[in-house]
C-alpha cells in the first residue's frame, strides 16, 4: 500500500496553479485590451505568477522524487533523496517571492484608490512588513546550511546547518507577518469603499471579492501548527501539509489580487466588444465613475492612468447619473509654459488660467 502524500501535494498544486493562471490571463486581457492601462501592479502580479509557476513545478517534480514519502522509500531509491530535498529548497524560495510579489501588487492597486493619508500609511506599513519578513525568511532559507548545497547533499558532503529551532522561529515570524499583511489588505478595502457612492449590492460584491485575501491569510494561519515538523527526521513526509497550504496561500493570493480588476470583463461579455472599441475612445481614458466620496479632490498632477484606475476598478453601470460641473476662471499675468499633458488638464490662454472642479452626485439604487 502506497502511503505517500505526493499525490495530494501534486493535486492541490495543479488545481491552484490552474486557478491562479486563469485569473492572471483574464487580468492581462482586461488591462491590455479592455482598459488599456497596464501598470506596475500588473507587472508585479505577472512576476508573482512566474514564480508561482516555478514553485508549482518544484512541488510536482519533487513528488516524483519522493516529496511526501517516508525515509523507507529512499533506502530503495537513495539517488532520489538529494533531488527531492533540492526541489523542497527551491520551492520554499519561489514560494516566498511569489507571496510577497502578490501582496505588493495588491497593495499598489489599493494605493491607487486611497485618498485618506492614514490608509496610505497603513498600506506603506504593510509593504514594509511583507517585504521585511519575506527577506528574512528568504535569507535563512537560502543560507541555512554551509555550504548551501549541503542541504540536499547531506549524504555526500561535509557541512553544517543552523539549529532547527532557529529556522522554525524564523518560519513562525514570517507566517505571523504574512497573516497580518493579508488581513490588512483584505479588510482595509472595506473602509476604503464604505463611503463610496454606489449601491449596497455593488459594495457587497466588492467586499466579497476582496475578502478572498482574508482566506489567503487563513491558509497561512492553518499552516502555522505544521511548522514544527521542520526538525522531524521524517522531514519530507511530515511537511506535506506545509507544501499543500503554501500552494493554497500562493494561489489564493494571486487570484484575489486579479479578481479586483475583472469588473470591466462583465461589461465586455454583456455588451460586446463594441463598448470598448469606440473610435472616440483613447487608450487610458475611461468614463467617469461614481466612486468619489464627497469632499475628495484628486490632484491634477497625477497621471491619467493613475486617476482613472479608481474609475475602472470600481465602476458601475454606464447609465448612472452624473452631473454638476463647475468651472472656475482665475487671472494670471505671467502664465508659465506647460507640457502637453498639463494643457489637456488645465488649458491656459494669455492672462487666464482655467481650473475645473467636478462635483458628482449619483442616483443610488439598490
Amino acid at each position: 500500500m502506497d502511503d505517500s502524500h505526493g499525490k495530494a501535494i501534486s493535486t492541490v498544486t495543479a488545481v491552484f496553479l490552474a486557478i491562479s493562471a486563469v485569473s492572471v490571463c483574464l487580468r492581462c486581457f482586461v488591462r491590455l485590451h479592455l482598459v488599456r492601462a497596464f501598470g506596475w501592479d500588473d507587472s508585479m502580479m505577472l512576476l508573482a505568477m512566474a514564480f508561482n509557476l516555478a514553485f508549482a513545478v518544484c512541488g510536482i517534480v519533487g513528488c516524483q522524487y519522493g516529496m511526501g514519502r517516508e525515509l523507507a522509500y529512499f533506502i530503495v531509491y537513495p539517488e532520489d533523496f538529494p533531488r527531492a530535498m533540492l526541489c523542497w529548497w527551491l520551492g520554499q524560495i519561489f514560494y516566498v517571492v511569489t507571496c510577497v510579489a502578490a501582496k505588493l501588487s495588491i497593495i499598489i492597486t489599493l494605493l491607487r484608490i486611497t485618498v485618506e493619508r492614514i490608509y496610505a500609511w497603513v498600506l506603506y506599513g504593510a509593504i514594509a512588513l511583507a517585504t521585511g519578513v519575506g527577506l528574512v525568511f528568504l535569507f535563512f532559507t537560502i543560507f541555512q546550511c554551509q555550504p548551501v548545497d549541503f542541504f540536499w547533499n547531506r549524504d555526500s558532503e561535509q557541512g553544517t546547518c543552523i539549529d532547527s529551532d532557529v529556522l522554525i522561529a524564523i518560519a513562525y515570524l514570517y507566517s505571523v507577518g504574512a497573516a497580518i499583511t493579508d488581513l490588512t489588505i483584505g479588510l482595509l478595502p472595506v473602509a476604503l469603499i464604505w463611503n463610496l457612492r454606489m449601491s449596497r449590492r455593488n459594495k457587497q460584491a466588492i467586499m466579497g471579492i476582496l475578502g478572498i485575501g482574508c482566506i489567503a491569510s487563513a491558509a497561512v494561519i492553518v499552516r502555522i501548527p505544521f511548522i514544527r515538523h521542520y526538525k522531524d527526521r521524517q522531514f519530507l513526509y511530515n511537511t506535506y501539509q506545509i507544501s499543500i497550504w503554501s500552494n493554497i496561500e500562493a494561489g489564493l493570493g494571486i487570484t484575489a489580487g486579479c479578481l479586483t480588476t475583472l469588473r470591466p470583463l462583465v461589461r465586455f461579455f454583456r455588451e460586446g466588444s463594441s463598448a470598448y472599441q469606440s473610435p472616440n475612445r483613447k487608450a487610458g481614458t475611461y468614463a467617469l465613475s461614481n466612486n468619489m466620496p464627497s469632499g475628495i479632490v484628486r490632484a491634477s498632477h497625477l497621471k491619467q492612468d493613475d486617476r482613472s484606475d479608481m474609475h475602472h476598478l470600481w465602476s458601475l453601470d454606464e447609465n448612472d447619473d452624473y452631473h454638476g460641473v463647475t468651472t472656475t476662471i482665475m487671472g494670471s499675468r505671467n502664465p508659465k509654459q506647460t507640457s502637453s499633458s498639463e494643457e489637456d488638464l488645465n488649458p491656459s490662454h494669455p492672462g487666464w488660467k482655467v481650473e475645473r472642479s467636478v462635483h458628482i452626485s449619483v442616483q443610488d439604487a439598490d
